[in-house]
């Protein structure tokens, strides 16, 4: 997998300067755009070709705050797609609890208890949220050897929150219906 960060000259980060990486986004596109390089060798026109679709793929990925999270956890190994991911007992526990109440929804539906199962997961969202953010912010600046610890932090809110939001796309689901 290429690396972004490099491909840009920025340090890595969950948090980059994200008008230096528009910045850097437009210089390289200016460089590799397909019309400089007409009248240059098939070979130049190819490699400039496929730095403008790295250039294409690293921005989108960069910019998005969750496609970067996930890009990262890649990077380093943590995030296999397909692979059976582990989060932890007393999580999944809140989860099959949330995923019962669902199922009695899908039974009954009752509009009040679908509000409440909403501001439910709404609130464990905006907790999982507010806790990874100091980690996120000071990744940067961590010492490498303290850097393995945050990024296991971020792979579980990472886990956590892909789960919450599967949920809340059913809670959503059962709300429409209503």
């Amino acid at each position: 997998m290429p690396d972004y960060f490099a491909f840009y000259g920025l340090p890595e980060s969950f948090r980059p300067d994200e008008a230096a990486l528009k910045r850097l986004y437009y210089a390289k596109s200016r460089e590799t755009h397909p019309d400089f390089h007409a009248t240059s060798s098939p070979e130049n026109q190819a490699e400039m070709l496929q730095q403008a679709t790295l250039n294409t793929d690293a921005y989108r990925t960069l910019s998005d705050p969750d496609q970067r999270m996930a890009y990262l956890l890649r990077q380093h190994g943590l995030l296999e797609e397909g692979k059976q991911e582990q989060l932890p007992p007393d999580f999944l526990m809140d989860m099959m609890d949330l995923n019962e109440q669902l199922v009695d929804l899908q039974m009954e539906p009752d509009a009040e208890a679908q509000a409440k199962v909403a501001a439910e997961v709404t609130a464990l969202a905006d907790t999982l949220d507010a806790g990874i953010q100091p980690v996120l912010a000071g990744y940067e600046q961590l010492p490498a050897d303290h850097r393995p610890a945050a990024l296991q932090q971020i792979r579980t809110y990472y886990l956590k929150k892909r789960y919450l939001l599967r949920i809340q796309q059913q809670v959503a689901t059962f709300a429409a219906r209503s």
